[in-house]
């Protein structure tokens, strides 16, 4: 589905000449209405290499670094000139830098080894005290290197400090200091699947780290764990710390993906990332939701717009950097307790566009962004403003929301139990964020001076809080008087997190502190069996997992109806990998139900790990057949499905259904005048069985090649929508649109880059399968242009009655929110 941009102008036709690849003319990307971007420098990458940071210096020098080669130092034009900016090679013998600051009268470097230099943190000074950097010392070796290596260093608001970025296969540096407790570890309740083309295999937690250092290098303190692989971060005027998170991309349409994620950088958190199948949900307790969830991508740079002459909205916005899909993204940030809520829109958009940095230069309010990295055709670019809106500084102040949390983060990093007294009325906070603020608080102290306050606490809020921080921190002698303290709270009035965050404590109480005896294992069984299944997707996904660990007999009978009725594969794949454990309870015919399940998933699409993971799901449910069972299977489990390409299970799919009505926009828009009474589990279903969820994902599931819906009802009305579905080449959304490469041979390819190296572009031609990918050689490509073709398919509505297609539009435009106007 793809929605009007209605702000973006027009893409143009972009020529690239076949010999040798050129920098992405500005007349070829679509940029936000009355912004301008130029093309200020093409990087010979012969001598200067591929640039992959930035930084301005006090002089307002662009300080520049080439992946795999030195660092430059460059003044640009003036606004209004075009002239070529004067650039000279910095002497110091550094480079392949991904993190440049200015502070401390020096140049901080991080550096990735890629060739010559180690990676680490070093500082450049002049040895003669003068304005030629050709000093460079060693300030600590950081053990990573590669995509996933060391990245970014930043300046914190204070001017006392610096900010290190390292991203998940960088090992946690020697500390100083930690503001996250350090009790970490995988948590996962059944086994992990690695991922079965060897990324990050056994790489365990903390993963991505986020640290303090001090000027002189040598204290360095965790502030914040947990990320996949986090390139860069910039604090906004609140002094409040963001960075934009990678998803995994050959993860995509299993439950466990996460799209790239804008994330709010507490004292003390943990994002959650773990390897292969073990990432966390946000819906864990121990682990905080992202601000934004972006959608498929790869984050590079994240700035905000301070000092920019651009109208008021801008100077405030966070500009992100999407390096695959070459987009620049504004995010406008809300305060929203003692966090935020986020909404984006794109400024800049090209193919290809490999964004690396962005800065905002004082000394003329221009922003500056570099392309580049992995050696392909670098540039620097220069975004103004050319519109009538007042660019006047804003002056902007900090905002007094996240006071309390601030306040309980000045007492993470040391023992004082005196604090759990300040952190406990936190506890029972409806702002997730605060409460986890709080729990810090009590896990960096010892259990003892809190753990009795813990159990006997009978707010609702308050007690899971205590009650999971004691789960992660308790004695096993402790786990008895745990399910007995959580078994005491009213249940019946639990919110659904409430009730996912007890699940959480009861599995973390077996993680941490044992498998439970034989009689608590069957009282938590009888108390979980009456509750599985439940009218929550969410809470089936915790049930089940719980159950299949306690081996609950009645199991297999209760979730394979579920796997038949799930419309999307995400949650089908949540229940089978966990079937995968179970021992007890089948049948024939659930043992035949379970294996004819991977007959149908063999034309499943997702990632490239996609279908490892689902082979290694039966292998793992095989190894656990009793021999008889196995040889009664044999003709399931020998079976070779047919192939279908994703058009024609798509097809297949929409074949089910019967043609209804050639509907049109008028009839349809004046039917949605009022959606309230609709049914959000049916427009769910219908979200499935119309086609929409191969390619979108919405509250959590689904594609991820399309852009993330979930979001649709704070921008666009029933009108939007239906419009988008009922004539989706009308208006075909610059934001998603494929481009058609024409070659020098004159044969063309339609499809979006999605991965670059050197001289070749990744292109994914089918949406509808994310691990489709072409090579392209961009020195064989003549000219790229905008198709004017949308990629979905029109008629999707024709099969749905009136009242189906109102209830797909309610559901679009909930937001997730199942209680919201439209179902109540």
């Amino acid at each position: 589905m793809h929605l009007r941009s209605l702000t973006l102008i027009t893409l143009a036709i972009s020529t690239l000449h076949a010999a040798p690849p050129t920098a992405t003319p500005p007349t070829s990307m679509a940029v936000k209405k009355d912004f301008k971007v130029e093309l200020l420098y093409a990087v010979p990458g012969e001598t200067q290499g591929s640039w992959v940071a930035m930084c301005v210096d006090p002089k307002g020098r662009l300080i520049v670094s080439d992946q795999y080669g030195a660092l430059y130092r460059l003044t640009p034009p003036p606004l209004g000139e075009t002239r070529a900016p004067e650039i000279e090679k910095i002497p110091a013998p550094i480079g392949e830098a991904e993190g440049l600051v200015w502070a401390f009268d020096s140049l901080y470097v991080v550096v990735c080894k890629t060739e010559k230099y180690a990676s680490g943190l070093y500082r450049v000074t002049s040895s003669k005290g003068d304005d030629t950097l050709d000093k460079a010392e060693l300030l600590r070796a950081l053990d990573g290197s590669g995509d996933h290596g060391p990245h970014q260093v930043l300046l914190t608001p204070d001017g006392h400090a610096l900010i290190v970025i390292a991203g998940n296969h960088t090992k946690l540096t020697e500390l100083s200091g930690s503001l996250v407790p350090r009790v970490w570890g995988e948590d996962h309740l059944l086994p992990r699947m690695w991922d079965p083309r060897g990324h990050a295999r056994d790489i365990l937690a903390p993963g991505g780290c986020i640290y303090r250092v001090s000027p002189d290098g040598k204290n360095w303190t965790l502030v914040s764990m947990g990320y996949r692989n986090q390139y860069d971060a910039a604090f906004n005027h609140a002094g409040d710390l963001f960075t934009y998170d990678s998803d995994m991309e050959w993860d995509m349409n299993t439950p466990w993906y996460r799209p790239t994620r804008l994330c709010l950088v507490t004292s003390g958190s943990d994002y959650g990332w773990r390897s292969g199948s073990g990432v966390y949900p946000a819906r864990y307790a121990e682990t905080l939701a992202p601000v934004l969830d972006m959608g498929g991508g790869s984050p590079t740079a994240v700035a905000f717009g301070d000092g920019a002459k651009f109208p008021a909205k801008y100077q405030g916005a966070l500009f992100l950097a999407d390096w695959s899909y070459g987009k620049i993204y504004a995010v406008q940030l809300t305060p929203d307790g003692t966090g935020y809520r986020a909404e984006k829109e794109e400024m800049i958009q090209g193919q290809p566009l490999p964004v690396t940095d962005i800065v905002v230069r004082p000394q003329d309010g221009a922003m500056y962004f570099t392309t580049g990295g992995r050696k392909v055709q670098s540039a620097l670019y220069r975004l103004t403003y050319a519109g009538a809106d007042s660019t006047e500084p804003l002056g902007l102040k900090a905002t007094t929301t996240t006071g309390p949390r601030l306040a309980l983060e000045s007492l993470h990093g040391k023992r004082d139990a005196a604090d759990i007294e300040k952190a406990w009325p936190a506890l029972g906070s409806a702002d997730r964020f605060l409460r986890g603020a709080a729990r810090v608080i009590l896990e960096q102290n010892e259990p003892a001076s809190w753990q009795e306050r813990a159990l006997s606490e009978r707010d609702a809020q308050t007690a899971l809080t205590a009650l999971l921080a004691l789960a992660r921190v308790g004695d096993k002698a402790l786990q008895d008087r745990l399910l007995r303290a959580l078994d005491a709270l009213d249940a019946k009035k639990f919110t659904e997190a409430q009730n996912l965050e007890a699940l959480r404590i009861v599995g973390l109480s077996f993680i941490r502190m044992g498998y439970p005896d034989e009689d608590t294992a069957r009282d938590v069984i009888a108390k979980l069996d009456p509750l599985f299944p439940s009218k929550s997707r969410v809470l089936n996904a915790e049930l089940c997992q719980l159950l299949a660990y306690l081996q609950a007999p009645t199991l297999a009978a209760k979730a394979l109806p579920l796997v038949a009725g799930a419309p999307s594969q995400d949650e089908q794949m949540e229940y089978i990998k966990d079937l995968r454990v179970l021992k007890t309870g089948w049948t024939p015919e659930l043992r035949r139900a379970y294996f004819s399940w991977f007959q149908k998933a063999a034309n499943y699409r997702g990632g490239a790990s996609f279908g490892g993971f689902v082979k290694q799901i039966r292998e793992d449910a095989i190894a656990l057949l009793p021999p008889a069972d196995k040889t009664a299977l044999q003709p399931i489990l020998d079976a070779v499905p047919p192939v279908k390409t994703p058009m024609e299970v798509l097809a297949e799919s929409l074949g089910k259904r019967t043609f209804v009505k050639n509907w049109t926009l008028d009839e349809l828009t004046a039917a949605a005048a009022t959606l309230h009474g609709r049914n959000y589990e049916n427009g769910r279903k219908l979200f499935a069985g119309a086609g929409c969820i191969a390619c979108h994902r919405f509250d959590g599931e689904g594609g991820a090649m399309g852009p993330d819906l979930t979001q649709l009802g704070g921008r666009f009305a029933a009108h939007d929508v239906l419009e988008s579905i009922i004539d989706p080449n009308k208006v075909v959304s610059d934001q998603y649109a494929p481009v058609v490469f024409t070659m020098t041979d004159g044969s063309q390819l339609t499809g979006r880059v999605i991965n670059m190296n050197k001289d070749q572009l990744n292109v994914n031609v089918d949406m509808f399968d994310p691990a489709q990918v072409t090579p392209v050689n961009a020195k064989n490509v003549k000219t790229i242009e905008p198709s004017k073709i949308s990629l979905m398919p029109p008629g999707l509505l024709n099969t749905l009655k009136e009242d189906e297609a109102l209830d797909l539009v309610a559901y679009l435009l909930s937001r997730g929110e199942k209680d919201g106007a439209a179902f109540r």
